[in-house]
């Protein structure tokens, strides 16, 4: 599916850019800015990779590490780290954030039935591509895991992952279903983040 792999492209470059943010935040040299972009964009393809025993793609395929390089070179270039508390805040970076992570989860879904995978198996494929690369760099960089703490994040990306096999199992898995996944998932995304919505605490 091309357009997968377009939107896919989207949802690096976004992710590219959070990480650098997010490096540059913490005071990291160039190369904890690099491996912080390096780990949002591309950490949760690594896992889901290393999970179902097959290469990893973006040790095989150039254009992911290109697009990592090329929003480095790009953020820099345009002095974005300076803008950061700006930007963070603005609807369209929020979007594309809410892009890469619909997409990453939705790929990893995808990954996952192909191998065979159970509905649990599935759900928890498309969590750790769509948050597992936030979850290293926030490991790497001695932060509690950013889908711990913003609205449904990581519930939203397992849920993907169990729709998409719903879908699969109902035999609706063309392009046009896939991109009416996304469409959900992005718009709940959106309304969880600027609502607040949050699973409830464990009480005491």
């Amino acid at each position: 599916m091309e357009i997968i792999s377009i939107i896919e492209y989207i949802g690096i470059a976004s992710a590219a850019l959070s990480g650098y943010l997010f490096g540059v935040k913490k005071g990291c040299d160039w190369l904890g800015v690099f491996l912080a972009a390096f780990l949002t964009a591309l950490g949760g393809g690594i896992l889901r990779d290393m999970l179902v025993s097959r290469a990893i793609y973006s040790f095989t395929h150039y254009m992911p590490m290109i697009i990592v390089i090329l929003v480095l070179l790009v953020a820099n270039f345009t002095n974005l780290h300076k803008k950061r508390d700006k930007l963070e805040k603005k609807f369209i970076f929020i979007f594309a954030d809410a892009i890469d992570v619909i997409c990453f989860s939705i790929v990893g879904a995808m990954v996952a039935v192909e191998y065979g995978h159970n509905v649990f198996g599935v759900g928890l494929m498309a969590f750790f591509n769509g948050v597992g690369g936030g979850i290293l760099r926030d490991i790497l960089l001695n932060e509690v895991p950013w889908f711990l703490t913003t609205g449904l994040y990581g519930t939203i990306s397992l849920c993907v992952g169990i729709s998409y096999y719903l879908l699969y199992l109902a035999g609706f898995t063309g392009v046009f279903f896939v991109l009416c996944l996304l469409a959900l998932g992005i718009t709940i995304r959106m309304f969880a983040y600027y609502n607040g919505w949050r699973l409830p605490p464990l009480k005491d």
